[in-house]
């Protein structure tokens, strides 16, 4: 089964048109016809059923056949990551993170943050295509960007989880998970998270946690961090 993504629909809707860039796809390149049967999800957990009306690389009309919604995930995982210097090592996490499953990504700017302005449209971008890759029917919350500081102000239910790699007294990451728990996971940037910001984590009252016993680069250890917590609730 191929998936499309269409943020629009909901249970009343009886037919919709594809943008003129994935109508081209639909018609072009995998030469669907009217007639021809598209899956398509809203990002909300529904799985939509649609036939194809007008079969035009311009305007690929379809209307809704069936719809069902999934049941969500039985957890809540929240991973906060510091932006990478490079933007690909960034994709390449949001990619496998939603590829896994995952409800939340905020990007944190930290004080050791080579990159400190980022542009969250792409990542949208590679989020969609990961849950259309991967058969998902939740789209992961995309959060803009926020400093360190006003992320400690926020109060994230369940489970506040902080990864750093200063050799003090931590948990391993497998040692503190439980199933269908709510977690938030810090992940800092390719400097660490600076100490004043460690002691503000644990201030807020953020367990401090090892990945392992090597130091991984950030956008590995977010993935490491994301895996953890699918597996344990596998």
């Amino acid at each position: 089964m191929q998936l499309f993504y269409n943020p629009t629909i909901t249970e009343g809707t009886e037919s919709f048109v594809f943008d003129k860039e994935e109508s081209k796809h639909i018609v072009k390149v995998m030469r669907k016809k009217q007639g021809d049967i598209l899956f398509v999800t809203n990002g909300l957990g529904f799985l939509f059923k649609t036939e194809i009306i007008i079969a035009m690389d311009t305007k690929c009309s379809v209307k809704i056949v069936s719809f069902e919604k999934s049941e969500p995930l039985k957890y809540q995982l929240h991973l906060a990551v510091a932006p990478t210097k490079m933007n690909d090592r960034y994709e390449w996490f949001l990619e496998k993170a939603t590829e896994m499953g995952i409800s939340e990504i905020t990007p944190i700017i930290c004080d050791h943050s080579e990159r400190k302005f980022i542009k969250t449209d792409r990542f949208d971008k590679i989020i969609q295509s990961a849950i259309k890759q991967s058969l998902q029917y939740y789209l992961p919350k995309l959060n803009e960007p926020i400093s360190f500081k006003d992320f400690m102000k926020i109060k994230n239910e369940g489970l506040n989880l902080i990864a750093h790699c200063e050799e003090t007294n931590k948990k391993s990451l497998k040692d503190v998970l439980k199933p269908k728990e709510n977690i938030t996971i810090l992940i800092g940037p390719e400097g660490d998270f600076s100490d004043k910001e460690i002691k503000s984590a644990l201030e807020n009252n953020y367990i401090p946690v090892s990945l392992g016993n090597t130091r991984l680069r950030t956008e590995t250890a977010a993935v490491v961090a994301c895996h953890s917590v699918v597996f344990v609730n596998e």
